[in-house]
């Protein structure tokens, strides 16, 4: 399996509750309303999340700083919420950080600025060169 495509069907239901809150609530609001609302469809759902856990960042064995992503869905996918023109390479190479740090294989991007939803799917580097190594190996 491609990496990709893996997570497939958790994508996409991440991206439906982002529709769902989208259409629901509109758009012209801080990232923190999207979020929660979020959450709140996650739930409505039983969709698996955590939000906000923390992640230690370290330096020479010494803890620097905790990297808290917004959402973490189905234990594997990393969900950033943004409320910006549009989503260019910057947030790509963030969400890339961002995995590197959790070690978790996706991440992504919802930006809820315009009416319609923006979003892209970020796959870990590290997943993809695991999987083109190992191509029987799913999760």
């Amino acid at each position: 399996m491609d990496a990709d495509f893996s997570y497939k069907e958790e994508t996409d239901a991440i991206i439906g509750s982002a529709f769902c809150v989208l259409n629901a609530i509109g758009c012209g609001f801080h990232e923190k309303p999207y979020e929660n609302a979020l959450v709140v469809e996650f739930q409505h759902r039983n969709i698996p999340f955590q939000q906000q856990p923390r992640f230690p960042i370290h330096y020479r064995g010494v803890k620097v700083a905790d990297y808290v992503p917004d959402l973490i869905v189905f234990e594997k996918i990393i969900v950033d919420t943004k409320v910006i023109d549009r989503i260019t390479d910057r947030e790509v190479g963030q969400m890339l950080n961002y995995l590197r740090i959790t070690g978790l294989p996706v991440g992504m991007i919802l930006n809820f600025k315009n009416p319609k939803l923006e979003f892209r799917r970020v796959v870990s580097s590290t997943q993809s060169l695991i999987r083109k190594q190992n191509p029987t190996l799913l999760h």
